[in-house]
């Protein structure tokens, strides 16, 4: 392995372990002497973290370190809040809506029920260390559980069905598209209309059986989630 790509694996090491977003690497000079080699050598390691979207460089100021998104591991078992709490982040959910709602068309076939029927509605807004990452819309087909469902307030969705309703959803479906952020959901996520949103539509099923429990939608912010299929 050349040198400079050493040194690149060295300092995004020490980058994940020791940086946070908007701090600054040492000078390229006190670099090269750390690893003693020239200014050339340093400027090839610092490029490739330029190029991995690590770094920024910040003309008469240095490199700086660049916020990362996190990962989010699309699997048959995923949740949000289980996804960041893995990763060591302290993720927030807030109820913006929650409501009976009559279903059209299209939720009644995502949902297997039939049209017109009433469904349960519940819209969340995540965030994490204060910043808002994801608005997800849950639609659930019985409108017996609506007792329950109307006191969910915060956390997981997922948790508060398994301890209320003593029932674990598995993913059955996931579609993943991209498109430009609809006027509220710019204001919820705090994103302007040049910033993407990742759209994710999920179908989950009651462990165990065939039936599905929960259609949702959500829009997530694309500088600050990265989504990974797993095989």
């Amino acid at each position: 392995m050349r040198i400079y790509m050493k040194i690149s694996r060295q300092l995004e090491s020490d980058i994940r372990q020791h940086y946070q977003p908007g701090d600054y690497l040492p000078p390229e000079m006190q670099l090269a002497t750390r690893f003693q080699v020239n200014r050339h050598t340093v400027r090839r390691a610092i490029d490739e973290l330029v190029a991995n979207g690590l770094i920024q460089r910040h003309q008469g100021k240095g490199n700086m370190v660049v916020r990362q998104p996190h990962q989010y591991l699309l699997h048959d078992g995923a949740h949000y809040t289980g996804n960041l709490l893995e990763q060591g982040s302290l993720p927030s959910c807030r109820v913006i809506r929650s409501r009976m709602m009559v279903a059209n068309g299209k939720l009644a076939r995502e949902l297997e029920v039939e049209p017109e029927q009433k469904i349960i509605h519940i819209q969340t807004l995540r965030k994490t260390e204060g910043i808002p990452r994801c608005v997800i819309n849950h639609y659930l087909p019985d409108p017996d559980w609506w007792p329950v469902l109307k006191h969910f307030r915060q956390g997981s969705l997922h948790e508060f069905l398994r301890k209320t309703l003593n029932m674990e959803l598995k993913r059955q479906s996931t579609r993943l598209s991209a498109r430009t952020p609809l006027s509220e959901e710019c204001r919820l996520l705090q994103i302007n209309k040049l910033v993407p949103v990742m759209r994710i539509k999920t179908r989950n099923q009651i462990k165990g059986t065939n039936r599905i429990a929960e259609f949702s939608v959500s829009s997530s912010r694309s500088d600050l989630i990265e989504y990974v299929v797993e095989h």
